[in-house]
C-alpha cells in the first residue's frame, strides 16, 4: 500500500535546529510518522523532546554550537551510540543577519555561512559516511530558501548561504546516489517564525509580503511536516538533488 511506503518506523533520524520553529515541527512530524529523533540545537530542546516523546517514540537531545566544524563528529558518534545508526539527516539550522550593504560586517558574513553551509557539508559528509558504511541508503534533506531562488534585500550572508544549499544539494545527490542515498532540499516560503519577526513586526512589509501571497498568510512550521516526511521516506525514493519550494505560491507570483 502506497501510505506504507511514508512510515519511518525503525529509522533514526538526526534533525539540527530542532528547539522551536521549523525544526521543531520537522522532529515532531518524523516521529509522528515514526522515527526517533537526535535533536540538536544549542537551545533549550526539552519542549521538542518531550513531544516526541508522548507519541512513544525516541528523542536524544544533543547540545551543539554548529557554528563549530567540532560538533559534527559529537553529533555522528552520539547519535550511533545511543541508537544504532543513522538513517535520515535533517539539516535544519539556520540563522540569519540584517543590514543594508554598505553597513554588513565580516563576522555577520562569516556567523551565517558557518552555521548555514559549511557545517551542513561538514555534516553531511560525516553522516554520509555512516550511510556508504552500512550499506542500507538513507536520506539527507536540506533547509534551503526563498532566497535560493532570489536576491532578496539587506540579507547578503543568507542568499549566499541558501543558494549555495541548493547547490550543494545537487552535489551531495550526485556523488551519494550510487549508495541509495537521497539527497534533496526544502525551501519554506515566508514562515511564522522567530527569523521573520521583524518582517511581521514591520506594517509596510508585512503588507507586501502578504499581498504577493496567493494562499494570502503566512506559513506556519506545520506547513512543513508533510514534504519533510515524504523527503524522509521511501515514498521519494526516485527524487535526487531537487529543492520543493513549500510557500503559499509566492515563486508562482
Amino acid at each position: 500500500m502506497i501510505l506504507d511506503k511514508f512510515k519511518l518506523d525503525e529509522k533514526v533520524a538526526i534533525v539540527t535546529g530542532s528547539a522551536r520553529g521549523l525544526g521543531q515541527a520537522i522532529a515532531i512530524g518524523l516521529a509522528e510518522a515514526g522515527a526517533d529523533v537526535a535533536l540538536v540545537d544549542i537551545l533549550d530542546m526539552s519542549g521538542t523532546k518531550k513531544e516526541i516523546e508522548k507519541l512513544g517514540r525516541k528523542a536524544l537531545d544533543i547540545k551543539a554550537d554548529l557554528s563549530k566544524k567540532e560538533c559534527v563528529e559529537t553529533i555522528v558518534d552520539r547519535t550511533v551510540k545511543e541508537f544504532g545508526g543513522i538513517d535520515i539527516l535533517f539539516n535544519n539550522a539556520g540563522i540569519i543577519r540584517r543590514a543594508p550593504l554598505p553597513e554588513f560586517t565580516e563576522k555577520d558574513w562569516d556567523d551565517v555561512m558557518n552555521i548555514n553551509i559549511r557545517t551542513l557539508f561538514f555534516l553531511s559528509q560525516a553522516v554520509g559516511r555512516v550511510f556508504i558504511k552500512q550499506g542500507r541508503g538513507g536520506k539527507i534533506v536540506n533547509t534551503a530558501s526563498m532566497l535560493s531562488f532570489q536576491g532578496g534585500i539587506y540579507v547578503p550572508s543568507y542568499t549566499a548561504s541558501k543558494s549555495a544549499v541548493m547547490g550543494l544539494t545537487r552535489l551531495l545527490a550526485n556523488e551519494l546516489a550510487p549508495y541509495n542515498v537521497n539527497v534533496n532540499a526544502i525551501a519554506p516560503g515566508y514562515m511564522a517564525t522567530d527569523n521573520t519577526k521583524p518582517l511581521r513586526e514591520d506594517p509596510a512589509r508585512n503588507k507586501a509580503i502578504l499581498e504577493r501571497i496567493p494562499a494570502g498568510r503566512w506559513g506556519e512550521p506545520e506547513d512543513l511536516k508533510g514534504i519533510a516526511v515524504f523527503l524522509a521516506s521511501a515514498a521519494s525514493d526516485y527524487m535526487q538533488g531537487y529543492t520543493v519550494a513549500v510557500d503559499g505560491g509566492w515563486l508562482a507570483r
